[in-house]
């Protein structure tokens, strides 16, 4: 019997580390599709993502202007090349250019804010909130700053 899972293809976008780890984390999802990487190239990432189609960015992100808008150049080059139906990501700054740019060009964008987070949400999440199509939450706590973020639970 065939797979009845609609192959999409994917982009999963994040910094290494605790956001990477939890985007391998969803594994069962990704590996059925058509997918690709945009992280850092650090020792992790370059070792966990071997025969995987990654691409590499700008680091560091955080609060660093000239990074970003060189991530937002590569993204708009990769996302236009790929054309990916759907951009999933974890944060941590590497994600608002791919999904600002993502939604310009008509992919879909679902950010999963992180784990550590219950206090309040991350820059990243109130910077890719006005397009992302869905947001998902880890703890029920993380509702009060995401009002519309769907509880998926601990991924790690």
């Amino acid at each position: 019997m065939d797979n009845p899972v609609k192959s999409v293809r994917v982009a999963l976008v994040g910094s290494s580390g605790g956001h990477l780890a939890q985007l391998l984390a969803l594994a069962p999802f990704w590996e059925q599709h058509d997918r690709f990487w945009v992280t850092f190239d650090t020792e992790d990432a370059i070792s966990l993502l071997g025969g995987e189609r990654t691409y590499w960015c700008y680091r560091p992100t955080n609060r660093n202007v000239p990074n970003l808008l060189r991530n937002t150049v590569l993204a708009w080059r990769i996302l236009r090349r790929e054309r990916p139906d759907l951009i999933l990501s974890t944060g941590a700054a590497v994600a608002v250019p791919f999904f600002w740019v993502g939604r310009l060009l008509g992919a879909r964008t679902v950010f999963i804010e992180v784990i550590d987070r219950i206090d309040d949400g991350t820059w990243t999440g109130r910077l890719v909130r006005p397009v992302a199509s869905r947001i998902l939450i880890q703890w029920p706590e993380q509702t009060r700053f995401y009002p519309r973020g769907e509880l998926v639970g601990p991924l790690l």
